[in-house]
C-alpha cells in the first residue's frame, strides 16, 4: 500500500504479530549482549524467591522485539520502501513482567503517518505487547518509525 493509503488508516488497529516465546535462553543471550545480569533475569533459583516466582525478561528485551514482531505481522507493508529506521519513542511503559517461557505478540495502532519531506514518511504507532494468558500487557509504547520511499 502507498504511504498515503496507510495514512488514511490513522486511528485504526493495523496489525498483530505472530507469537514468540521469551525463552530463558533468549533472556540469557540478551543479558550477555547488554551486560545486565541482574538475578531476576538469569538466576532461576534466586528469582523463585521474588514476587515474580521465577526469572523474567528484561523490559528492554521485550521492547527490542518490536522490529522482529513488526516484520512478522499482518501490518500493511508500504510500497517502495528503500529503508526504515527506528526514530524513537514518545512514551513507553512496562506494565507487567514477561516470565521466562511465556509468549508475547505485538498489536499496532496507527496514530499518525506524516510526510516530513518528499519520500520521507514518519509513522507513529501505539504498540501493545500482549502476554499470552495474562490480563495485562507487557508494555505499551508510542513508537516512531521513519520510512524512506
Amino acid at each position: 500500500m502507498t504511504p498515503q493509503e496507510l495514512a488514511e488508516k490513522t486511528g485504526e488497529n493495523i496489525g498483530t504479530s505472530e507469537w514468540v516465546e521469551m525463552s530463558q535462553e533468549r533472556i540469557n543471550q540478551f543479558a550477555d549482549a547488554t551486560g545486565d545480569h541482574q538475578f531476576i533475569h538469569v538466576n532461576e533459583e534466586a528469582a523463585k524467591m521474588t514476587p515474580f516466582g521465577g526469572t523474567i525478561a528484561h523490559g528492554f528485551l521485550t521492547l527490542s522485539m518490536m522490529p522482529y514482531l513488526g516484520a512478522n505481522s499482518d501490518t500493511p507493508k508500504i510500497d517502495g520502501v528503500k529503508m526504515g529506521v527506528n526514530y524513537g519513542g514518545n512514551k513507553c511503559r512496562f506494565i507487567a513482567p514477561v516470565r521466562a517461557g511465556k509468549r508475547i505478540r505485538g498489536h499496532w495502532k496507527l496514530l499518525e503517518m506524516v510526510e516530513k519531506r518528499p519520500g520521507q514518511w514518519q509513522q507513529t504507532s501505539e504498540v501493545t505487547m500482549e502476554i499470552e494468558g495474562e490480563d495485562k500487557p507487557a508494555l505499551i509504547c508510542e513508537w516512531i518509525t521513519m520510512y524512506f520511499v
